[in-house]
């Protein structure tokens, strides 16, 4: 096998020794055994990156590059990717289990479609605002890069979830310290390879594997000026306390407990072909999955005996097999806490398909899909979430009864509608209490804005409203 271990980190465009002898074991998902090691970021690392990042702002050459400059970098950035498509989507599939056929779209493709979309943005980024002012002869409002920007990102969509911060980010003339989760490394630096070659700008993109302890001081580093994370819940609200604390602006992208409500009229057929994605995505481990299934008391044994033979019919194996439907969980840790919350599920509610560990998988993190009935929505099973591939099948009276079950949650990320009758469905949607939300189907759109309410965070990520987020405002009021 080709030897993954790194022994640097990406700092000012140069390979930089580490400060300490610390390393992280990458375990393979699928095999659960030991892939890669590489160097684990201390205080001493972080203020580096942090020092480059702040160099590369303050020269200015970046942050007062006109947008189609940046815009010319980024489109360079996707060419040298697109050369490393393949190795982004197999380094993926290795650290967390996803599928590679999935890994290949949303892990390889769909970056570089967020990095296209943003460069594109460029064309539409003026010089200033040109505003009627009461009192003078008009107002200029001007929108300026906000500064240095930590990036905090998880282990599900690793490349996805850095590059949809970087984005926004790079157009809008800011400087990024990226710290990537210790379970998924190896995709990072394949990424700091294609920026090297694609000329971006020597502090512009700095990587540093780390822990939890030293993110949390990056969030609160006295040389950032914005903090965007995507992660849990818990960590999210600690990060919003030491942003509030210090006054400094803050994206966070969090959990979700997320509806899925098949309405009376929905086509069945339509509905299980699209559990996968809106459902169950890369082995139920997205924050948005709709892992609540609302089905209509007329005709909920039909639903869950539908979805039931849909779930135990889907193939589970290693993540790098093109035939696999459904991999391994992410970590050995994280199987074990799927498995405790599979355990209350049988005290709480009826299982009707998966519930243990499939058969013939002795080595790797894999669970069975786990479908479970006669859910109550104020179950654990149904207010926490698993991030796994579990299903809670809900029953409601009514559309009302179905919308007032999907809002009493504390989360509000994602959520889909299912009915033959779309205007039906949008009214019902509408309704719903949430950042995003689906009709016969789910999946994120790269010009509109992503985000939660309530516990599943604030801010969003892409469409203009992403690049705003990355943009101090300042007004200069011309008297005369």
């Amino acid at each position: 096998m080709m030897d993954l271990d790194r022994n640097a980190f990406f700092i000012g465009n140069q390979w930089v020794a580490p400060s300490s002898s610390r390393r992280f074991e990458i375990i393979g998902a699928s095999t659960g055994e030991v892939i890669a090691t590489v160097p684990e970021a201390v205080e001493a690392d972080v203020d580096a990156a942090v020092a480059a990042a702040r160099r590369a702002f303050d020269d200015g050459g970046w942050s007062n590059a006109a947008p189609a400059e940046r815009a010319a970098v980024m489109q360079r950035f996707i060419a040298a990717i697109a050369q490393r498509a393949e190795a982004l989507a197999q380094a993926v599939s290795m650290q967390n289990g996803m599928p590679i056929s999935l890994s290949s779209l949303l892990e390889a493709q769909f970056p570089m479609g967020v990095l296209g979309y943003f460069a594109e943005l460029a064309a539409t980024m003026g010089q200033a605002d040109h505003r009627p002012s009461q009192m003078g002869k008009e107002t200029l409002v001007h929108h300026n890069p906000i500064g240095v920007v930590a990036a905090i990102v998880p282990w599900n969509f690793p490349v996805t979830l850095a590059i949809s911060k970087i984005a926004p980010a790079m157009l809008a003339g800011c400087t990024l310290v990226i710290k990537p989760s210790p379970g998924t490394v190896l995709d990072s630096y394949i990424l700091a390879e294609a920026a090297l070659e694609a000329g971006v700008p020597a502090g512009v993109l700095n990587w540093v594997p780390a822990d939890r302890d030293a993110g949390a001081y990056l969030v609160s580093h006295p040389g950032v000026d914005k903090v965007a994370f995507t992660g849990s819940t818990n960590a999210g609200r600690s990060i919003a306390a030491t942003c509030g604390q210090l006054l400094r602006p803050v994206t966070l992208e969090l959990g979700g407990k997320s509806a899925a409500i098949v309405l009376e009229d929905a086509d069945l057929n339509t509905f299980l072909q699209g559990v996968p994605t809106a459902c169950m995505l890369n082995n139920g481990q997205a924050c948005f999955n709709g892992t609540r299934i609302l089905a209509p008391a007329s005709r909920y044994g039909e639903v869950v005996d539908a979805l039931a033979a849909m779930v135990s019919g889907l193939t589970i194996g290693d993540a790098l097999d093109p035939a696999t439907h459904v991999g391994p969980m992410a970590s050995e840790a994280h199987r074990a806490r799927v498995e405790s919350y599979i355990a209350i599920g049988k005290q709480e509610a009826r299982l009707v398909a998966g519930g243990g560990r499939p058969r013939g998988f002795n080595h790797g993190w894999f669970v069975e899909p786990t479908v479970f009935a006669d859910v109550d929505n104020h179950d654990t099973i149904a207010r926490e979430e698993i991030f796994g591939p579990v299903l809670s099948v809900i029953s409601y009276k009514d559309d009302a009864d179905a919308i007032r079950i999907a809002n009493d949650s504390a989360f509000g990320l994602g959520g889909s509608v299912w009915s033959a009758d779309s205007a039906r469905a949008q009214q019902v949607a509408q309704q719903v209490q949430t950042g995003t939300i689906g009709i016969n189907g789910y999946m994120p759109s790269l010009g509109s804005p992503f985000g939660g309410i309530k516990a599943s965070g604030m801010g969003t990520e892409f469409g203009p409203e992403a690049l705003a987020s990355y943009q101090r405002t300042k007004s200069i009021y011309v008297m005369g």
